[in-house]
Order: C-alpha cells, then sequence, then structure tokens
C-alpha cells in the first residue's frame, strides 16, 4: 500500500539574503506519516556537524519507517545522507538507501566542485555489482537534502520563484519551487503563520508522485517543515511534525 514513502525530503529553493543560524547543530525532526486517519509510520530527520575529508560538514540523515501494522503489507526502511560543506555551503556527498517491499536501492553521489564533476554509484542487487559513471556538474550543485537546507538560510518571499541546481540519480537539472501563500495552521508550536511551498520537481523526485507537493514552513527565521501533503500512486499522504529537538522556536503541542 505504502509505495516509496520517503518523507520531508523535498526541494525548497533558495533566495539570497542568508541567515547562517536557521537551525541548531543536533536538530532532530520527527514526523508521523498519515494516510487519511491512519499514522502508517514515522520519518526522522537530523542535522549534525562532523568531520569528512577533514573538513568541518553537516551530517544531514533521515531515517523513514513503516510501524509494525503496516510491515505486514509492505515493509518500508529507508536511509538517506547527506554530507554538506559548512563553510562553502556545497554538496560534497549523497547516499540513498531504499528498502520498501521487495524494492531496493543502494546509490551514492560523490562530488568534486573543483573539478565540477559527480562519480555516480548505483548498486545492482541481482547481479551484486557497482555500475559507476562520472558526470559534470555546475557550479554550487545542491543533492536534495543540501538544497532543503540551504532554502531554510533564505529569505523566501510570496509569489516568488527560486532556482538551485540540484544534482542526484546520476542527472543534474535546474529544480524550481514556488511561494504559493501564507497561512496558519496548528502545529506543536501553537497556531503559527507558514509558507506554503511547492516544487516543481524534474527528472526522478524523491517521491512517485502523481500530483502537486505542498510543503508548509514556518514563516520566520528558522524555516521549519511541520506539514507536507502530496499525491502518490496509491493515494495521498501527509507528514506532521509531531517533535522538534534543539530547535529555537518553544514547543507548545508536543513532546
Amino acid at each position: 500500500m505504502i509505495k516509496k514513502v520517503r518523507i520531508i525530503f523535498i526541494i525548497i529553493i533558495l533566495g539570497f539574503s542568508i541567515n547562517l543560524f536557521a537551525f541548531r547543530d543536533g536538530e532532530k525532526l520527527t514526523f508521523d506519516i498519515k494516510y487519511g486517519v491512519v499514522t502508517a509510520g514515522q520519518a526522522v530527520l537530523q542535522a549534525k556537524t562532523i568531520t569528512y575529508n577533514n573538513t568541518p560538514v553537516w551530517r544531514i540523515t533521515s531515517d523513514a519507517s513503516t510501524n509494525s501494522f503496516f510491515d505486514k503489507m509492505f515493509k518500508v526502511r529507508d536511509h538517506i545522507e547527506s554530507i554538506w560543506q559548512k563553510d562553502k555551503l556545497i554538496s560534497l556527498r549523497f547516499t540513498k538507501q531504499m528498502n520498501e517491499g521487495n524494492y531496493h536501492q543502494h546509490r551514492i553521489h560523490r562530488y568534486f566542485p573543483d573539478q565540477k564533476i559527480s562519480t555516480y554509484s548505483r548498486y545492482n542487487f541481482k547481479k551484486q555489482t557497482w555500475r559507476e559513471k562520472t558526470i559534470a556538474i555546475p557550479e554550487n550543485t545542491q543533492d536534495i537534502f543540501s538544497a532543503f537546507y540551504l532554502s531554510r538560510l533564505q529569505k523566501l518571499e510570496v509569489n516568488k520563484t527560486f532556482l538551485v541546481n540540484v544534482t542526484a540519480d546520476g542527472k543534474s537539472h535546474v529544480a524550481k519551487v514556488l511561494i504559493l501563500r501564507k497561512e496558519r495552521i496548528d502545529t506543536i508550536f501553537g497556531n503559527v503563520e507558514c509558507l506554503v511551498i511547492k516544487p516543481d520537481l524534474l527528472g526522478e523526485a524523491i517521491f512517485k508522485q502523481s500530483g502537486e507537493i505542498l510543503i508548509w514552513i514556518t514563516n520566520d527565521e528558522y524555516k521549519i517543515p511541520v506539514k507536507m501533503e502530496s499525491k502518490v500512486i496509491f493515494g495521498s499522504f501527509k507528514a506532521i511534525l509531531t517533535k522538534a529537538e534543539n530547535v529555537d522556536l518553544k514547543v507548545i503541542n508536543g513532546k
């Protein structure tokens, strides 16, 4: 029933006026994945500082899983990771390990910004071998996660469209997002004003979507994602933020 549940990993695109303090080291966001009124699983998004090749980086990870009830119908265990250089705000590595029912995927992008290339490795589970290719990438290329976190450092305005170069799944493309409107909704931070964002995802998206994706982020300097709605192959779902740790907004309704 659940097909490719990959939650809250959306491309929200950049503008200008960088705020370098939009999120804390160790921020952890937990979301319930709902199909109708039923909670199908959970997704956790985290950002921590580590050292990668002697360089300070953000390690951004997400882990999505179905609960024990949905495991019987369609078991999901997904892990996605981005290594994002802190000083230059560029992607250095992007890894996906997807296990969704009988579908399995393991892909790794390694980015070399100075050479403007990326090596893309894709594992063939049937042959148990890796296939690798090298592709050219434009300047300031982001992966899907780094593009999301980069957006949280920007000034986003209603009726503005923003562009960013994204390289994922062996392809580079320009992604764009439209900031649709402001809207107040009930969240774990109380009733807050949000920006409603509609990404126009080119190439292979995070979701096998059959309709638009809408994302609600807090309309402040933190731009915390609190809700997402989308139509997928087997219907539609919502992702609702239920827990936030190491954030600057005060949690009122939640844990």
